[in-house]
């Protein structure tokens, strides 16, 4: 039997697919179908050098799901609901997208929007909600999350891929964003330099990243992530639920202080959101404990200059560079 809403990938998806190597048009190989013309398993190859890539439960694989982000895969697997504004009833991912993006309905109407690390799909359910095409790009199985949150939206694509090897034909896509990714890459200069290569020429691109400044890297989360990055996955959230009960209260009182509330934000290890009135208590507990495993589990956290991040952008191609004012490295511009 066949899953109610089980991912397919649609055809449609191959008029922006490349291969990541050397950029030309795929080409289905073979294909198994669910219906009209969305495919479930099947066999994507490039003409040009002759690779073939699977696709599995709908999902164009471009890499393999054991790689240096494997804890976001354990994490979005776990945690697959908590931040979709659909299922949670709040609007935190909506404001957060059309701010760090400058998104308007009007310039998204009917064009190719690509989200670099999709994650669950936070952003993705919000951005499927407008009339255009959005392609999810994860390099780990938090990508079946995504399939699973929102593999039934016929506008919504999926794709198990790496940010240094994207698999796009060159400046196909009109928009795309990149919120909270790429301090979590092996080299954020090289994957920040690629991405512009797939947009059009001024498709708009967004990037939100951790920001570098005098002390950053002393802030108890660094200090603790000598260790907490080389534990088992399972093990480092046992831990975390474990100290809950005796931080979480501790940071609801401390985290609320005036000026010294900042203090202690820098030197407690806890993403407690107490400017956040509209999250319910539980869902400010499920998002500290999920916030909490994401900044002390994935394996590379890099925090970036704004003018190397400028630097980087203008070399690629990209112009109209502006810093927008929203927390951390927020920075949007056009492929010239």
């Amino acid at each position: 039997l066949v899953a109610l809403h089980c991912n397919e990938m649609k055809n449609k998806l191959l008029q922006v697919l490349g291969c990541p190597e050397c950029h030309g048009a795929l080409e289905l190989i073979t294909k198994e179908l669910m219906g009209g013309d969305e495919i479930i398993t099947g066999l994507l190859g490039c003409h040009e050098c002759g690779n073939r890539w699977p696709i599995k439960s709908g999902i164009p694989r471009f890499v393999e799901s054991d790689n240096y982000a494997s804890s976001f895969g354990y994490q979005w697997n776990k945690f697959k609901k908590v931040q979709i504004d659909s299922m949670n009833g709040v609007a935190q991912s909506e404001l957060r997208l059309h701010a760090e993006s400058e998104w308007k309905n009007e310039w998204t109407s009917e064009e190719w929007v690509l989200d670099v690390g999709c994650g669950a799909g936070r952003f993705l359910e919000v951005a499927s909600r407008d009339n255009c095409e959005v392609v999810g790009v994860d390099i780990s199985n938090a990508i079946d999350a995504a399939a699973e949150m929102l593999g039934g939206r016929n506008n919504v694509h999926l794709v198990q891929a790496s940010i240094f090897e994207l698999p796009f034909r060159d400046g196909v896509l009109d928009v795309c964003y990149c919120i909270g990714v790429i301090q979590h890459t092996p080299d954020p200069s090289l994957a920040l330099s690629v991405i512009p290569r797939v947009l059009k020429a001024r498709g708009k691109l967004a990037v939100t990243i951790y920001e570098c400044k005098k002390f950053t890297l002393l802030n108890s989360k660094y200090l603790l992530r000598h260790v907490t990055r080389w534990l088992n996955s399972k093990i480092l959230l046992a831990l975390i639920y474990c100290m809950m009960p005796i931080l979480w209260p501790l940071t609801e009182v401390l985290f609320r202080l005036p000026v010294l509330g900042r203090l202690f934000r820098f030197l407690i290890p806890i993403a407690n959101y107490v400017e956040k009135p509209e999250l319910s208590w539980k869902q400010r507990y499920q998002w500290a404990v999920l916030d909490t495993f994401d900044m002390l589990a994935p394996h590379y956290d890099q925090p970036q200059k704004e003018a190397d991040v400028v630097n980087v952008l203008q070399d690629a191609g990209v112009g109209q560079i502006r810093r927008l004012n929203n927390p951390g490295l927020n920075i949007v511009g056009q492929r010239n």
